[in-house]
Parts: C-alpha cells; structure tokens; sequence
C-alpha cells in the first residue's frame, strides 16, 4: 500500500473522529432546543387537555386499584410486608415512565418531521426531548405514591434514599430502546402498530401487579431477561424496604442489558439519522 493512501485513510479517520466530537458538541449547543421541545410536549399535554394534569395521576391510579383487588384481594397473592396497593404502585411509577416513553420517543421523529426535514440540529435531541416529558409525567404520578403512604402510615427505610440510582436506570432503559424504536419508525412505520402491542404485553409479563418472588427459582434467571424486571425490583427494593428484596443476579443481567440497550440505541441512532430527513 503507497504511503499516500495510508495517509489518505488516517485523513478520513480523523474527520470522523473530529465530526464525531463536533456532533456532541452541537448537542450542547442546542441544549436550549431541547428545552423548549420538552416544555412545548408538556403544555401541550397538561393546557390542552379536559383534565389536564389529572389525567398523569387518573390512569396509573386505576391500574393499581385494579391489580390491588385481582392479585391482592383475589389471589392472596404476597406484598412484602407492605400494603399491596403500595406494591403495586412502586412498580407501577417506573413501568409506566418507560411505556410512556417508549410510546413518545416511536413517535418522536415523525411527528417532528417537518422540523427534522428543514433544519440542522443533533436528531438526538428529539427523542430525549420525549424521554423528558415522560419524566414529568413520572413525577407527576409520584404524588399518588406520597398520598398511598400517607393513607397506609408507611414509612420508608433508608433504602429510599438509595431510589435515585433505580430512576436513572429506568430512564437509561428508556432512553435506549426509545432511541431503537424511534429510529426504526422512520424508516419501517409498521413499528407504529408494533409498539402499543409490546407496552401491553410488557405490563404482564413485567412484576407489576405482582411480586417477582412468585417466579419459580429455576425461572427467576430467564425472567430477569426482561430488563424491566431489575429496574421495578430496585424500586421496590428502595420504596418498600422490609421484607423486600433483590434478586442480586437477575438485577446484574438487568442492568447489563439496559447498558447494552441504550449504547445500542445510540449506535444505531447515530448509523440511521443522516437519512432522516429523505426518508421521514
């Protein structure tokens, strides 16, 4: 090989390489983007509505009351030492934080595409931008988890102050596979329809209703596959305390797969968005 096509490709290494700190840069750059994308989302969702901001406590609301009577009053099924009800909604929180932004982020770039097609700006920011909202919403619905103790007289233990390490792993998780389905939908719109179908089918095979201890052992390794079942496991771990607790391998193989799924998302991302915007 001749010297001037070696230095030929250590020419283009180094612009990729200098592109590639370029693009975080911008991304910082456009932070204030960002800002504003969120803040439109969630005026949007909150002004524009009948109920408003009833409508981010109604919705998890009914859902725990109706796994509370099905799996607690039912089925006798066990709380961990503490009232199902709260069970049930310290899963409900991250579950229903990533659903919502797995559902934002599909839909993200699309309903951005005039923005997207005009524009310059990292594409990245859209789908966080979704990921952002759906924390509000989170937060939101956090209230009814405050309200839940205060009816019960449950006092957390020190493990709740262990709880913002499981929010970040819930919103790693989200952002990851938000990112795959986001760039997915641009270019295959099928995953429109595909989505909704693994929000629902993810809500009962995830321990949402239910506690993971029920799993048979010779199960539990399989099931900790679903990378949902480590997030909601630490939630509860930090939320309810007591009797409580982590299955420590299904958590390690949770959080190797969240891991995995949002440098994946990213990767992927990053491969498909230059051609985001002759294809949206």
């Amino acid at each position: 090989m001749s010297s001037q096509n070696i230095a030929s490709k250590q020419e283009l290494v180094l612009e990729a390489g200098r592109a590639e700190r370029q693009y975080w840069q911008d991304l910082w750059r456009y932070r204030e983007l960002l800002y504003f994308l969120a803040w439109r989302d969630i005026l949007v969702r909150y002004k524009q509505t009948i109920i408003g901001l009833a409508w981010a406590l109604i919705r998890p609301f009914l859902t725990m009351v109706v796994f509370s009577v099905i799996f607690g009053n039912l089925a006798k099924l066990p709380a961990e030492g503490a009232p199902y009800p709260i069970l049930v909604f310290a899963a409900m929180l991250p579950w229903q934080f990533f659903a919502n932004a797995l559902t934002e982020c599909s839909n993200s770039l699309i309903g951005n595409a005039n923005l997207i097609s005009k524009v310059y700006f990292p594409r990245l920011i859209v789908p966080i931008s979704s990921v952002v909202v759906s924390f509000v919403d989170f937060m939101v619905s956090g209230m009814i988890l405050l309200g839940l103790m205060a009816w019960y007289n449950f006092v957390p233990d020190w493990r709740i102050l262990t709880l913002p390490l499981f929010i970040g792993i819930a919103f790693a998780a989200s952002v990851g596979v938000g990112l795959w389905f986001a760039a997915l939908n641009v270019e295959y719109r099928d995953f429109r329809y595909i989505v909704p179908f693994i929000v629902q089918f993810g809500l009962y095979i995830s321990p949402v209703g239910f506690s993971s201890t029920i799993i048979p052992e010779k199960w539990r390794f399989l099931y900790s596959l679903n990378p949902m079942v480590g997030v909601i496991d630490g939630f509860r771990w930090a939320i309810i305390g007591g009797e409580s607790k982590i299955y420590w391998t299904g958590f390690g193989i949770s959080l190797a797969l969240v891991t995995l799924l949002l440098f994946s998302g990213i990767w992927y991302f990053r491969k498909t968005e230059r051609t985001f915007a002759d294809v949206i």
